[in-house]
């Protein structure tokens, strides 16, 4: 097949519609140390290349372990040595899309445990086999909303992961509907604001537990409020916090969905990840993605193959409900034998040291002179501490000092709260993490 490039005409139509006049214009984003490293010259030969790269990388400052307290969608978390070494297997690395069930039952088994898994830690009826990741997945079960209720609009909370609502909003203008924003107050999603979004044409109401600032939503009067008014109530959880909340299906909500990175997955640079989808069972032949069931074949023998298969480069065509693809099955893998390992006991253990190792850190982090919590609502693993100064300097003099990366600066998506720092700690972090964190705060805050 021959490749045929873009022609200069489509390019600078392409750039008009990004807003740049040329592709420097465009590149001139990336940071000028970056495009300042030395290049690799001719000719090396291969022992040579591999010293200089290394000493390249070696310019890399990586979060060592106990020293990243980040958080806000990607984090650090333990996983049992077995999770890797089983998707190591070769049978599961190099496993594809499986159209021929007959030689894919393997596939189609950890696809159909997942599911399984899924449906049970979100008390809904039914689970696909994932999605790409939890920002496409909740941009998924909105677009859902919309065709199940033949509505146009959807009430999103403000306090929903700000590069969430980014993907929400790039999938949602391609069909042309209204993203109305119920703002939160103290840190919560305000009831009151839920109530004045919602009418007679929102096609459902997306709540994020925990939310973005780390603080936990009232979901059952989200849920409440969102069905009086006929619409869909979406709860995009993590799923990890569900082994000791009440799950989103207990709340009243009609679709879950989530990022799966929390169950054991690396942080890996920021992905791959993968995303769940859980439904209500009146909801499911509106799913995207794939759906594993469980048959039999001619001679009684139990068998699973792609129950519904409703992408456009299937049999559907037009009539698709997603053109999501090849979807992250390994990683998928990786949280079933994660939470088959743990087990419910487990699950709910790791959920319970978050939330002690998280407070007890608040507590100690709050005994700095100047610094206190922002919200008084309860959190699940992430906290924001309000401080004297503006939480950008003082992580880079916390990183620079002392090589740990102390949180997230706030400011970076509200300039209102350029004096915030979220505050991440799982079950990975331990007291001489938390007190390291608290010298090198100290030390910046002086």
């Amino acid at each position: 097949m021959d490749w045929t490039g873009s022609s200069p005409d489509e390019r600078r139509q392409m750039l008009a519609a990004i807003g740049v006049d040329s592709v420097e214009a465009l590149l001139a984003a990336i940071p000028r140390r970056v495009e300042e490293l030395p290049g690799i010259p001719d000719g090396l030969d291969e022992a040579s290349l591999l010293r200089q790269v290394s000493e390249l990388a070696q310019r890399n400052h990586p979060a060592g372990p106990g020293k990243c307290f980040i958080g806000a969608g990607a984090y650090e978390h333990a996983a049992p040595a077995v999770v890797e070494a089983l998707i190591s297997r070769g049978e599961f690395s190099t496993t594809y899309t499986p159209y021929q069930p007959e030689v894919s039952q393997g596939t189609l088994i950890a696809g159909f445990e997942f599911q399984t898994l899924i449906a049970r830690l979100t008390g809904l009826d039914v689970a696909n086999s994932s999605m790409y990741d939890g920002a496409s997945a909740a941009a998924e079960a909105a677009l859902l909303a919309i065709r199940y209720t033949g509505r146009t609009a959807v009430v999103v909370s403000g306090a929903m992961h700000p590069e969430w609502l980014c993907v929400l909003r790039t999938y949602l203008s391609g069909v042309g509907a209204e993203i109305r924003i119920a703002a939160p107050e103290n840190g919560r999603t305000l009831l009151g604001q839920i109530e004045t979004c919602l009418d007679g044409n929102v096609a459902c109401l997306l709540i994020q537990q925990p939310n973005f600032l780390g603080q936990l939503e009232d979901l059952r009067a989200a849920a409440e409020a969102a069905h009086a008014a006929g619409s869909l109530f979406v709860a995009a959880c993590n799923p990890l916090a569900l082994g000791i909340l009440a799950s989103p299906g207990e709340c009243g909500a009609d679709i879950a969905v989530g990022d799966v990175q929390p169950l054991g997955i690396p942080l890996s640079f920021g992905g791959p990840y993968a995303g769940y989808m859980a439904v209500r069972e009146p909801l499911v032949r509106q799913m995207p993605g794939r759906l594993v069931g469980m048959a039999r074949d001619a001679q009684g023998r139990r068998g699973f193959t792609l129950t519904l298969q409703t992408r456009e480069q299937h049999i559907r065509r037009e009539r698709a409900t997603s053109n999501i693809c090849t979807n992250q099955a390994l990683v998928a893998l990786a949280a079933t034998i994660y939470l088959c390992t743990l087990g419910k006991h487990g699950l709910r253990e790791v959920a319970r040291q978050n939330v002690v190792r998280a407070h007890r850190a608040a507590e100690r982090l709050q005994g700095i002179p100047g610094v206190r919590l922002a919200f008084d609502g309860p959190y699940f693993n992430e906290f924001v501490l309000r401080l004297p100064r503006e939480a950008g300097d003082v992580c880079r003099h916390v990183r620079e000092r002392s090589g740990i990366w102390p949180g997230l600066d706030l400011g970076r998506f509200w300039p209102e709260m350029a004096d915030c720092l979220m505050v991440c700690v799982t079950e990975t972090k331990t007291r001489e993490d938390v007190e390291a964190l608290r010298a090198a705060l100290e030390d910046a805050l002086q």
